[in-house]
């Protein structure tokens, strides 16, 4: 029987927000799924001098890693949301990978078996598409050659018409096994590379990693796999001000910015998965001298709708 692991977290850890943001999800995915499961945090080469000790630590108690990837000049330009797409490109050596967004947070005990699925790619479906009509397809779809696809989803915070499969790209679950059309990853990159350059394409950025994801699943020769929303279930936008729904059995909470996960009321709950995991319910203090000053500062996220 192979050792192989089953399934690898892949996120960013890159200072400032995003690697105190890496911590708690970190303790969560520690919390929640087997110990087997690996996580692996990416910074850019070039900023791995600027990470706090405190979250070298932190990884170091929790063992998950962190890595350096290369992202300047890996675009036309300089587009650090992109780094989302370099991270799921790295190599590793797990039967699947996930990369998911460091505002992310695992509440409940979970399985590779509910994100997994041999021939797909999970993702849930996005919350909104309000930034473009339904006829932005055409030309992305056209520029490979390929026909828009045919079925039609419902969005996860709309209730009207049914539209063309867009996905979030907070969590995105592949194999690492080449599919017909290549490696997932490097497909998703090349093909969002090739958006990019669609000069007459609106709001390329910061949409781009959701626009290009439905196409790159097409032309990797895999199919999509639809998470349930309790698998990722998306806060703030319309649901900004509501109580956190309790009598669902939610498995995992994209929060987007620190307020909104302390408006819902589950800071807490993420203090205390660092707390289980590290001994500390602030990263900061795993150092000496450290203190909780700026913690919840530095996770003070961004509430932007291409996360929807």
């Amino acid at each position: 029987m192979s050792d192989r692991p089953e399934l690898t977290f892949a996120y960013i850890v890159e200072p400032p927000e995003y690697q105190f943001m890496g911590c708690m999800l970190l303790a969560s995915i520690r919390q929640q799924f087997p110990a087997s499961v690996k996580a692996i945090g990416y910074c850019p080469e070039h900023r791995m001098g600027e990470l706090h000790p405190a979250v070298l630590r932190a990884h170091e108690i929790m063992g998950g890693e962190i890595r350096p990837m290369r992202t300047e000049g890996m675009w036309d330009s300089p587009y650090p949301h992109g780094n989302k797409i370099i991270a799921a490109m790295q190599p590793r050596d797990s039967r699947f990978s996930a990369f998911v967004d460091s505002d992310v947070l695992f509440l409940r005990k979970n399985s590779p078996a509910n994100l997994c699925r041999d021939g797909h790619v999970s993702c849930s479906v996005a919350a909104s598409m309000v930034w473009a009509e339904q006829s932005i397809w055409d030309p992305i779809y056209g520029a490979f050659d390929m026909p828009v696809p045919e079925e039609r989803i419902r969005l996860m915070r709309r209730s009207g018409k049914e539209v063309v499969p867009y996905f979030s790209a907070g969590l995105v679950v592949f194999p690492e096994e080449a599919g017909p059309g290549g490696r997932f990853p490097d497909v998703w990159y090349e093909t969002a590379r090739r958006i990019d350059r669609i000069e007459s394409l609106p709001k390329r950025r910061p949409y781009l990693d959701q626009m290009s994801l439905p196409v790159a699943i097409r032309r990797s020769g895999l199919h999509w796999n639809m998470l349930p929303e309790e698998q990722h279930f998306i806060l703030g936008g319309r649901l900004r001000g509501q109580p956190f729904p309790e009598d669902r059995k939610i498995f995992t909470v994209h929060y987007r910015d620190s307020e909104i996960l302390r408006e819902v009321g589950l800071m807490k709950k993420g203090r205390r998965f660092l707390l289980a995991e590290t001994g500390e319910k602030f990263v900061r203090r795993l150092v000496p001298d450290g203190t909780d000053a700026g913690d919840e500062e530095d996770m003070a996220g961004q509430d932007r709708e291409a996360l929807e």
